[in-house]
């Protein structure tokens, strides 16, 4: 026997033994690196991860919510963007009609007295005589935020206050991008409007245009004052107000929390511009708006308060309600005189939670919501642990809300995952943007933490600068091994969201974001695919594993055990990140399984990736980047998987029904095993 032959054999003996024992997946792949991942799904006891561990964090930014998700098609419907002195600038308002036919301004008449504006027409233009108007009338129109999308088939529910000395003939109607096409319109005369008079008016629309707008127009000769128009689809999700298709893509990701509304928009460049709870419920004709000075636009907080209560309710997520504590970007309330600030939160905890009979809990009901929401969470503040009067209105807020409420989980703007808070806290808030290499790094950022005292909210996480560009491949890679990390710390991180959630393109305020959308379409960035990987980690249980590399790795994993609620089926999913430019073979051994326990037939190779790490998507190519699918052939608990570079990978294997239950583990904690 020569020695090349001897050789073979050696080689054809190993290969073998090793396909006996990690059977093959993604065959014909060479890899340039190689790895081992062990996990035991045998340790007592199991660890849950929270319930709440990933959820989403949304901030009235971007034109996320105003032209975003609040499906209001009016921009300005009050006509109070301009401030309260007059005249005032009514944009993105319009005049249909040259001076000689119309004269068009605002005076202080309303009859709502928390937004005296009001629009004022005079019309000087008549069906006849030496003025006639033109045949499509004259008036003002509304292109909405950035074009109205109108549908064909779909109803428009129509909404204005009006009043004037004399009959009015007007037309209401929603017109294409061109001016011209009529998609939908409704003759309103009335005989009796000498006080403000609601109309209230279903449009149809005949056709479709992504770009329309909303007109009132009239060939009446006389002075016609209007005020609070508002035009919105039929077809919200449960008629809530919510944009059907963005509403969608939040509920895809199953969030276990959302928290609302802000960020920055909570406190204000100024105190005078900062959300105030109170000025956002009630009847939305009768909500002031405020100017968001932090992002630079109006808002009429159609989407206020209690709507943020009812999305955390439609999505079935936990509310994460973030309250102003006097303090802005410029100016800040001593603690001296914080009383009144803190009794306002007091009033808003009774809004969500209090009986119906209850001063606010009264209103809440009259809103439509008798029964409370389950507010569990606040914030004391956004960013704000660096100012001087922080700590001192902290302690005012967290003492009497500890009082009235003991149950609501109290967060600080301190960080305390590197030392002990000198406060008293439920969870502290933790936020980070960096590059991708840091931000992969952060990996390992809670490892060390002390395991005693409270737990971190990680609200605002995201990958910023150059390697993000609009929602690069890159950037949702460092956030998923990121991600990874957190979850294998979940004993002290109880939450994590990335920010900012939703842009409209017409408006990147802040860049880059989750979801891109415009008036009628929407897509998601990698990161938003990035984080439907973890989406079942919440209330999963955490599975120890270790990862061994053969050299220097750029690798990321965790497991997990979790139950399918579609069809009951439980599932042990590995998920890894390969941040590195080669391939990687990696060798699984799930040690507490047989081969026998795993059925092949259900159990899956999910992978996001692409050829360039900077991939994007867009209007053009939303799925450009966009996880996949496929049957893991020879699933098993020993296998080998090639991960291909620059990618996430999650492996599920589906566990037979008959596996006998883990030993110490109760039903309790061990509902996703």
């Amino acid at each position: 026997m020569d020695l090349t032959y001897a050789a073979c054999k050696v080689l054809l003996f190993f290969l073998i033994t090793f396909c006996t024992s990690y059977h093959c997946c993604a065959t014909g792949i060479n890899a340039n690196q190689t790895a081992w991942l062990f996990v035991n799904v045998s340790e007592n006891p199991p660890r849950k991860i929270p319930n709440t561990m990933f959820g989403i964090s949304f901030e009235e930014i971007n034109h996320s919510g105003a032209g975003g998700l609040w499906a209001e098609l009016v921009s300005n419907r009050g006509f109070e963007a301009g401030g309260q002195n007059t005249p005032s600038n009514i944009s993105p308002w319009s005049i249909l009609g040259d001076e000689s036919l119309i004269f068009v301004s605002t005076d202080r008449s309303s009859c709502f007295d928390r937004n005296r504006i009001a629009l004022r027409m005079e019309v000087l233009c008549n069906t006849n005589g030496d003025n006639i108007c033109p045949a499509a009338g004259v008036g003002v129109y509304n292109p909405g935020f950035w074009g109205m999308n109108i549908e064909q088939g779909k109803t428009y529910k129509v909404t204005f206050y009006v009043r004037s000395l004399q009959p009015i003939e007007l037309s209401v109607s929603l017109i294409g991008s061109n001016g011209l096409q009529k998609l939908a319109t409704a003759d309103i005369i009335d005989d009796s409007v000498t006080n403000w008079t609601k109309k209230e008016i279903l449009l149809q629309a005949a056709g479709t245009d992504r770009n329309s707008r909303l007109q009132l127009t009239t060939r009446k000769k006389g002075t016609v004052w209007i005020d609070q128009v508002s035009a919105i689809p039929l077809s919200t999700h449960k008629g809530h107000g919510f944009r059907q298709d963005l509403f969608n893509m939040l509920a895809d990701l199953k969030p276990g929390f959302i928290r609302f509304p802000g960020g920055s928009f909570v406190e204000g460049e100024w105190l005078v511009n900062a959300f105030r709870w109170k000025e956002t419920v009630g009847a939305w004709e009768e909500r002031p708006g405020h100017f968001g000075d932090v992002w630079k636009y109006w808002t009429d907080d159609g989407l206020g308060y209690f709507e943020y209560l009812q999305l955390a309710e439609d999505l079935g997520a936990l509310p994460v309600w973030v309250f102003n504590t006097g303090i802005s970007h410029n100016d800040q309330v001593d603690t001296s005189v914080i009383l009144p600030f803190v009794q306002d939160i007091l009033d808003a905890i009774e809004f969500a939670r209090g009986d119906p009979t209850s001063r606010w809990g009264s209103v809440r009901a009259a809103m439509g919501h008798a029964e409370p929401f389950d507010l569990r969470y606040v914030a004391v503040g956004n960013q704000d642990c660096w100012n001087k009067n922080y700590r001192g209105n902290y302690m005012k807020f967290y003492t009497a809300i500890k009082r009235a409420y003991p149950d609501i989980k109290i967060i600080s703007n301190c960080d305390g995952s590197t030392r002990q808070l000198d406060h008293p806290a439920d969870l502290y808030d933790f936020h980070v943007y960096t590059n991708a290499n840091s931000m992969f790094s952060m990996a390992h950022n809670f490892d060390h933490t002390s395991r005693s005292g409270p737990k971190a909210f990680v609200s605002e996480y995201a990958v910023t600068g150059n390697d993000a560009g609009r929602g690069s491949l890159l950037k949702a890679l460092a956030e998923a091994a990121f991600l990874l990390g957190l979850e294998s710390n979940s004993d002290v991180v109880e939450m994590a969201s990335n920010a900012p959630l939703l842009v409209n393109t017409n408006d990147w305020r802040f860049n880059p974001d989750a979801i891109v959308f415009d008036s009628s379409k929407a897509y998601g960035t990698p990161s938003y695919w990035m984080q439907h990987f973890f989406k079942e980690s919440n209330g999963a249980i955490l599975l120890n594993s270790k990862l061994q590399a053969d050299s220097s790795s750029s690798l990321i994993a965790s497991a997990i055990s979790w139950k399918n609620p579609d069809n009951n089926r439980s599932y042990l999913r590995i998920k890894v990140v390969n941040f590195g430019s080669n391939r990687v073979s990696l060798k699984v051994s799930v040690d507490g399984l047989d081969k026998n326990s795993i059925e092949a037939a259900g159990s899956t190779i999910t992978t996001l990736t692409s050829s360039n790490v900077m991939s994007e998507n867009s209007f053009s190519e939303p799925k450009k980047v966009v996880p996949t699918t496929n049957q893991l052939e020879n699933a098993s608990n020993k296998m080998n998987v090639v991960l291909a570079p620059y990618s996430l990978t999650s492996i599920d294997l589906l566990r037979k029904p008959n596996i006998v239950q883990v030993a110490g583990c109760n039903a309790a904690v061990c509902t996703s095993l």
